[in-house]
């Protein structure tokens, strides 16, 4: 099969499972599709219900009915793309970002732990994320990134989480935990992102996740 029909097909499905989900799609749904991975992009998709919990400044309760979905949602998905066009995911991660009623959802091969090429810039940007990574809990036992398409940037973590952390996830918190450290790593890898120069891209939005089970984490740049 085609990419170009894979990711018609891709769109169209996700498109559909949100819908039936939040009972109101996307308004577009973008797909890319790598070596490594695939890509999916999610645009203006809030529900009513969802606007008027932000209209009443309830986003930790949006963020947590739209974890509880999502986590029924991921499995369905990985199933159609492995069934359907032979896609198999070995790695799910999402994120949401509020602010503009945009989404992401990343998927990995086995193969994203081949050895990526090396890009222009990509030391910038590893510094950069090393960094932030020191501040909010440890730099990362291991780093990788690569181009999924000319305007989205892959970036994964490996052996990040803290004693504390572990224990928190050991207790229950995992909802909580992933809501704090979303909000903290997002503020800091938005600012003082100098490689987006060395990239010769702005920067539009940024995505990041955790498969705490794994000790992984996903960031996802998208520039203009």
């Amino acid at each position: 099969m085609a990419v170009k029909e894979q990711t018609t097909q891709i769109a169209s499905f996700t498109g559909k499972l949100l819908r039936n989900r939040f009972g109101k799609g996307p308004e577009s749904v973008h797909v890319s599709i790598g070596k490594r991975g695939v890509a999916i992009h999610i645009r203006n998709f809030i529900s009513p219900v969802e606007e008027f919990l932000l209209a009443k400044e309830e986003e930790q309760a949006l963020r947590h009915t739209r974890e509880l979905l999502m986590k029924s949602l991921m499995p369905e998905l990985a199933a159609f793309l492995k069934s359907e066009l032979t896609l198999d995911t070995q790695e799910m991660y999402y994120d949401w970002g509020f602010h503009n009623a945009s989404g992401m959802i990343v998927g990995l091969f086995d193969s994203h732990q081949d050895k990526a090429e090396v890009y222009k810039g990509q030391k910038s940007v590893h510094d950069h994320v090393i960094e932030v990574s020191g501040k909010v809990q440890k730099e990362p036992v291991n780093i990788d990134s690569w181009w999924l398409n000319s305007k989205t940037l892959i970036v994964v973590r490996e052996g990040i989480l803290i004693v504390l952390e572990k224990e928190l996830l050991d207790l229950g918190y995992e909802n909580v935990l992933r809501t704090t450290k979303r909000k903290m790593e997002k503020r800091f890898l938005d600012q003082d992102a100098k490689f987006t120069t060395v990239l010769d891209k702005k920067l539009s939005d940024l995505y990041v996740d955790w498969d705490f089970n794994r000790d992984r984490s996903v960031i996802a740049y998208t520039f203009e």
